[in-house]
């Protein structure tokens, strides 16, 4: 054993100099310098001003417009309300942290950080893998002309938060658990020790990240190489939700895949000869992802773009003329992204 383990912590350090403390207790400067953690507080800040307006904005625009409750838009205000609940719920314990150099406010701390993060991150994997599987059916056609309706995009959102709670909720209550990781200011489920529950990890790491992985790489790959959408309106629509899905999935993969290869790391080589830094920088790159798809929304999706122009000009758009004159130049009529 490379760390000291002690009542619901490891540090990755020995104590052979004495100087190991509780993450709960004291600051935790003797892992890493002043100005590292001053750092990971400045860029926990930047995510929570960022994070928290653009997310705000995607659900409450989705719900008040009638015309943006289509598959996609159900999808992407989706993983916005659990990019928020993160935003919320977890940044500001971070950014606390951050400050104090260890969770100030105790052991709940990094049960409510580690939660919010990891229910909120799982409901977003689920969520662009039901979207990549939506695109996959639509283009493709494995089932004919076959479209997913209203009801079935509610099952779909439904279906991503019962994931996440299923993913999320053991570890409070007494399967596996929620420790402080990396620089001890974050706060994520319990891969270092033998106290973890080794087959809730094997089924977390199986069934809610590499099959939804698989689902959204494969689904892509297939859309990508189908090239079958038509050249109507409807399928300019296609290509357009098309092209906005492959970033969203390209974004996941770069933003959570390198938290989720070290986390199955650290569960293989318990014990292991790591620093603070090994799991702090992936773990706080994986937070990242709450500002990404709603940029790529607001770029890409014209309708939405309209929108979100419309309700903050109030109800007015300046450059709805000129849109309307571009679209004509290139499709010969205005088109919408989202699919009937």
């Amino acid at each position: 054993m490379n760390g000291t383990e002690g009542p619901d912590f490891y540090i990755p350090m020995l104590n052979t100099t004495g100087v190991v403390r509780s993450p709960y207790e004291y600051p935790q400067y003797y892992l890493m310098k002043p100005s590292a953690y001053s750092l990971a507080g400045a860029y926990m800040v930047f995510l929570f001003i960022v994070g928290l307006p653009v997310n705000i904005l995607t659900v409450l625009i989705t719900l008040q417009h009638k015309k943006l409750r289509s598959p996609l838009n159900y999808m992407q205000a989706n993983v916005a309300l659990a990019n928020l609940f993160m935003v919320i719920g977890a940044f500001p314990t971070t950014i606390y942290s951050c400050m104090n150099g260890y969770f100030a406010i105790g052991r709940l701390g990094a049960i409510f950080e580690g939660f919010f993060c990891f229910i909120c991150i799982i409901v977003s994997i689920w969520s662009v893998a039901v979207l990549a599987f939506e695109r996959f059916v639509v283009v493709c056609k494995p089932t004919g002309n076959f479209r997913f309706g209203e009801n079935f995009m509610i099952l779909g959102v439904s279906f991503t938060w019962m994931m996440g709670c299923i993913a999320s909720l053991p570890p409070l209550v007494g399967v596996s658990r929620y420790v402080p990781e990396g620089m001890q200011i974050i706060g994520g489920l319990d891969y270092y020790t033998r106290e973890t529950n080794e087959p809730y990890l094997m089924y977390l790491f199986a069934c809610h990240i590499w099959v939804p992985v698989i689902i959204m790489v494969s689904c892509s790959i297939c859309v990508l190489c189908a090239g079958k959408e038509s050249e109507t309106i409807q399928g300019r629509a296609d290509r357009e939700v098309t092209r906005m899905m492959i970033p969203m999935v390209i974004t996941f993969l770069v933003s959570i895949l390198p938290y989720a290869f070290t986390a199955w790391y650290l569960f293989t080589h318990r014990g292991g000869d790591y620093g603070p830094v090994f799991m702090s920088v992936p773990s706080l790159f994986a937070k990242s992802y709450c500002i990404y798809n709603p940029i790529i929304y607001f770029s890409m999706n014209q309708q939405f773009r309209n929108c979100a122009i419309t309700t903050l000009c109030c109800r007015r758009n300046p450059w709805e003329d000129d849109e309307r004159a571009s679209s004509g130049k290139t499709d010969g009529s205005s088109s919408s992204v989202s699919p009937a």
